[in-house]
C-alpha cells in the first residue's frame, strides 16, 4: 500500500492558489490536514472569503484559518492587476456557510503539525505565516518532513527586476524558512513561467464535465485575460499548482540543490532569492531548486487530478 502524504497548505488564493487548493483536495496520496491563509494577493479579508468559498464549492472537509493580516517587518502589497478586487474575480460563489477555524493559523498549523510526523508544508503564497509558525514554535520542526514552495526565481523577478512576488511581500519571512535547516523544495518562476495555461489546454479541461474542470476553466479565462493586459502574455502562468504537481508526480520536475538566500537589504534587489547554482560563495546548500519542467506530463498531472472530483 502507497504511503499517504500529510500535507498543509498555506495560501492567499488568488487564481492560480484556487488550482493548487483543488489538487491538494483530491491528489492522490495526499491527506489535507488544514488550510492555512495570509495577507498577499489580497487582503486578509478577501482571501481568507476565497478559501472558504473553495473549500465549500469543492466539497472539501478540511479546517481553514486566518494568519497574518501583514508581513513581519514591510507594508502590506497585494495583486489587484491579476487578480482583481475580490482576490478571486470571475467565479460566481454562493454565500458561504462554512466558518473559519476557531484558531488562529499559525496555531492550527503548530497543533496539527504536534500531532502528526513527516508534515510537508505547501507555502503558495508569502511566508508570513510560516515564518512565524517556526519562530513562534521551534518545536514544531521535526514533525516537518519538508517545505515545498512557490516562490523566487533563479533568474528576474514578476515585480521588481529581482524579486518574484511571493518572496517580495515578506522577505524577512522568507529568510526565517530558507534558514530554518528544514528541506526546502523551491518552485520559482524559472519553471512556473513555462507552465502557461494556453487556450488547447483550457480547451481540454473544458472536456472534463466536473465541478472542478468548471471552476478552472472560468478562473482561467479571467487569469489569462489580466495576464496579457499586465505581461502581454498569451497564456496564463501556473505558479502555485506546481507545488502540489510536485508532490503528485515526482517526474514532472528536475531540481538541483543549492545555497539559497534572501535579500532584506531593503535596496533595489530587496526580496532576491539569491540561488548560488555554481557555489561561488562555497556555502552549504539549503534548497533544491527547480531548474526544469516537463509542460506536457504537468498538465497531465493536473487534468488527471481534477477529474478525480464529481460532478
Amino acid at each position: 500500500m502507497d504511503e499517504i502524504r500529510k500535507i498543509i497548505l498555506d495560501c492567499d488564493p488568488g487564481h492560480d492558489d484556487a488550482i493548487a487548493l483543488a489538487l491538494a483536495g483530491k491528489g492522490k496520496g495526499l491527506e489535507l490536514l488544514g488550510i492555512g491563509v495570509e495577507a498577499g494577493n489580497q487582503t486578509l479579508g478577501k482571501t481568507g472569503r476565497n478559501a472558504l468559498s473553495l473549500v465549500e464549492y469543492l466539497g472539501l472537509d478540511v479546517p481553514v484559518a486566518l494568519g497574518a493580516d501583514r508581513p513581519i517587518k514591510r507594508s502590506p502589497l497585494t495583486c489587484p492587476e491579476i487578480h482583481g478586487e475580490t482576490g478571486l474575480d470571475g467565479f460566481p460563489f454562493k454565500e458561504i456557510e462554512r466558518k473559519f477555524d476557531e484558531r488562529d493559523a499559525i496555531t492550527m498549523m503548530k497543533d496539527l503539525l504536534l500531532a502528526n510526523d513527516k508534515v510537508t508544508l505547501v507555502p503558495t503564497g508569502p511566508l508570513t505565516n510560516i515564518g512565524l509558525l517556526l519562530q513562534t514554535y521551534p518545536e514544531v520542526k521535526p514533525h516537518i518532513e519538508k517545505i515545498v514552495l512557490m516562490g523566487g526565481s533563479m533568474g528576474m523577478g514578476n515585480v521588481t527586476p529581482a524579486a518574484e512576488f511571493n518572496i517580495l511581500c515578506d522577505p524577512e519571512a522568507a529568510d526565517i524558512v530558507f534558514s530554518s535547516g528544514l528541506p526546502i523544495y523551491m518552485l520559482g518562476l524559472d519553471v512556473t513561467r513555462k507552465a502557461l495555461v494556453t487556450p488547447k489546454v483550457i480547451k481540454k479541461m473544458k472536456k472534463v464535465k466536473n465541478k472542478a474542470a468548471k471552476l478552472f476553466v472560468t478562473l482561467m479565462q479571467v487569469y489569462n485575460e489580466n495576464q496579457f493586459k499586465t505581461f502581454g502574455l498569451k497564456g496564463g502562468p501556473l505558479h502555485d499548482p506546481a507545488t502540489i504537481v510536485a508532490l503528485l508526480n515526482k517526474d514532472v520536475f528536475t531540481f538541483k540543490k543549492m545555497n539559497v538566500s534572501i535579500d532584506t537589504s531593503g535596496g533595489p534587489s530587496y526580496g532576491r532569492t539569491n540561488c548560488d547554482i555554481s557555489s561561488f560563495l562555497g556555502l552549504p546548500a539549503n534548497a533544491y531548486v527547480a531548474t526544469d519542467i516537463d509542460r506536457k506530463l504537468f498538465f497531465k498531472t493536473v487534468k488527471k487530478t481534477l477529474e478525480r472530483y464529481s460532478k
